[in-house]
């Protein structure tokens, strides 16, 4: 029989003497910087499992069964017959059914069935001619929500879909630069020369006017200079999927929090919630694109206010958990107090100059329950879905053994090979993210469409005006 002492819970009893013995001596800064380089081999190591021996990522083949049910809507059959009847189609890898096809066939192979294929089937994702590409950001203050695993995997979701999409990582820790293999060596590789950019031009316009007026002009710094020269196009970079390109993060991008706000004190007039939006505008990488995606830092500061200000959707992922719930409401209020703090600010100026007033819209805003345990979860699911009603998605993301699999990989879902799996844990793993990807997907169409139709009213309205006119 054993004593009550016996099962003593461990923290008590500790022996100060035996725990001093087993410190270390006391911890210097330079400790930091070995932890660091440890880590940095370690993560350079985990980066590259899974990676072709060049160290570059791959993205896998994609078989039949998968392209018939999940890319392109056509029966097994009947897909087999075309490519036996059109020889110079991709004609895929394997023998006899067993077939396998890069990406870059499956984008050639809708071409094919959207020009020759039935008229009622959608072997191509809608998408208005002469709009711009709909941004989408991927934000809340609180981290471990799984806003990079939403950004990447509705990423490569718009990919399989046939958009062309644009990835942009604000976040300097840079997971979701990891997780699409990109390669960023300093800061200039990432958003922070737009920035600057942005702000230089700022500057130039300013000393056209102290020039007019007699004043001294402000000062240009080697990094504005050398940031003037800087292209959107020349840091965006490919990927290893044909139609995902990268505009990826670094640990130095986080300078970009202390250097924005010491930029707005010399030049108060810069509107620097602006920056992105201009790079992305004037440069016209929103016609590059059909999708932009924008994952943002775990909190609201001036990189994130630039995602939000550029975005026309706003997703919130958040865990269902009273303290997720909690923050997400809060970061709500921030979001309201900075974004009408700004609109204050400006409209007070342009209306002493007798200039019109402005807000920020956005079309859609959804809350995203991510990390869903239906078991232990609902009944608190069902009370966050009721107080924030209609900024809710419907479909709640669960978390299944291929999403965690696939992370610790370094890889989204998508690029998983199914036959790792259960036939039915890949499919629960997949619907996870289809799921949300439908979701999103009708935003952005309802959205394009709805500015459609404002074009073509536009047009219609100028059309009928210059008639009256001539």
């Amino acid at each position: 029989m054993t004593s009550g002492k016996d099962h003593l819970p461990p923290y008590f009893n500790i022996d100060p003497a035996a725990a001093a013995e087993r410190l270390s001596d006391p911890i210097d800064t330079a400790r930091f910087a070995k932890a660091a380089a440890f880590a940095g081999r370690g993560r350079e190591d985990l980066a590259k499992r899974g990676y072709a021996p060049d160290g570059k990522k791959r993205l896998r083949r994609f078989s039949t069964w998968e392209i018939c049910r999940y890319l392109i809507p056509v029966a097994p059959a009947h897909f087999r017959r075309v490519l036996k009847k059109n020889p110079t189609l991709p004609q895929g890898q394997g023998e006899g059914n067993s077939k396998w096809f890069s990406i870059e066939d499956v984008l050639a192979l809708r071409h094919h069935f959207a020009s020759e294929g039935a008229a009622d089937r959608e072997y191509m994702p809608w998408r208005p001619e002469g709009l711009p590409a709909k941004i989408i950001a991927v934000a809340n203050f609180k981290g471990g929500v799984g806003k990079t695993s939403t950004c990447a995997h509705l990423a490569m979701s718009a990919a399989l879909d046939g958009y062309k999409v644009l990835v942009i990582d604000l976040d300097s820790q840079g997971s979701l630069t990891s997780i699409m293999g990109g390669d960023v060596p300093d800061e200039w590789s990432t958003a922070f020369p737009l920035m600057a950019k942005d702000y230089a031009k700022a500057m130039q316009a300013e000393n056209e006017v102290r020039s007019a007026a007699g004043t001294p002009p402000l000062p240009f710094d080697e990094t504005l200079t050398e940031a003037s020269n800087v292209s959107a196009r020349d840091i965006i970079q490919t990927t290893h999927w044909p139609n995902i390109d990268l505009l990826g993060a670094q640990l130095n991008l986080y300078w970009a929090e202390f250097q924005i706000p010491v930029w707005r004190m010399g030049l108060r007039s810069w509107p620097l919630w602006d920056a992105l939006t201009n790079a992305l505008t004037n440069e016209r990488i929103v016609d590059d694109y059909d999708i932009i995606l924008i994952d943002t830092p775990p909190a609201l500061g001036y990189l994130t206010i630039n995602a939000l200000s550029a975005a026309d959707i706003l997703l919130v992922p958040l865990g269902a958990s009273f303290l997720e719930f909690d923050s997400t409401g809060r970061f709500f209020d921030m979001l309201y107090s900075t974004f009408a703090s700004i609109e204050d600010g400006e409209n007070a100026a342009r209306r002493r100059e007798g200039l019109p007033e402005f807000r920020f819209e956005w079309d859609a805003v959804r809350a995203l329950i991510t990390r869903f345990d239906a078991n232990q979860q609902t009944d608190l699911a069902n009370v966050i879905q009721a107080y924030f009603g209609d900024f809710m998605t419907t479909f709640r993301q669960e978390v299944t053994a291929m999403v965690g699999q696939a992370g610790e990989q370094v890889n989204g879902i998508y690029e998983a090979d199914y036959r790792e799996f259960n036939r039915d844990t890949y499919v629960r793993g997949r619907e996870t993210f289809d799921r949300s990807w439908a979701e999103v997907k009708e935003l952005i169409l309802g959205a394009w469409y709805r500015d459609l139709q404002e074009a073509q009213q536009d047009a219609a309205e100028q059309e009928q005006k210059e008639m009256s006119n001539g």
